[in-house]
């Protein structure tokens, strides 16, 4: 069982980026918890950060992975291409944040992608790449 978890555009700078509302942690130490875990319950996981939609639906489109987990970042609420390559490929997605999206500006609280994917995990902070990963080996095990 493989994962795919991918970043969307400003994440590369995690840490560093408006710590009092993302934190401390990199994308590098998200990416290694989260291998780490998939490992622990028997998957591989990938990491891919891309700054570029057509990069990020083409990650979606091309990839080999069972399960996805995807923090769109911005293009959550912009972006019907990733959108629509998430419900194209018909594989099982979380949606992750690490702020809770529905109580930060109005703009941000409408998701282009939550009614493709099968959850969405948000305002946990770097424990909801976690639990996604979690999520995804129940929802592959059924």
């Amino acid at each position: 069982m493989k994962i795919l978890v991918i970043h969307g555009p400003n994440l590369n700078l995690l840490g560093t980026r408006e710590p009092d509302v993302y934190g401390r942690a990199t994308l590098e130490d998200i990416n290694r918890r989260v291998i780490a875990l998939a490992q622990e319950l028997g998957m591989e996981a990938e990491a891919f950060q891309s700054n570029s939609e057509g990069e990020i639906v083409d990650a979606v489109q091309g990839k080999s992975y069972d399960a996805l987990i995807i923090n769109p970042a911005a293009y959550t609420h912009t972006s019907v291409a990733i959108r629509d390559a998430i419900a194209a490929v018909g594989r099982p997605a979380i949606e992750v944040h690490i702020s809770n999206i529905h109580k930060r500006e109005e703009f941000r609280r409408t998701s282009y992608i939550s009614g493709v994917v099968t959850g969405q995990i948000s305002g946990l902070g770097v424990e909801g790449y976690l639990l996604a990963v979690r999520a995804s080996r129940q929802i592959l095990d059924r």
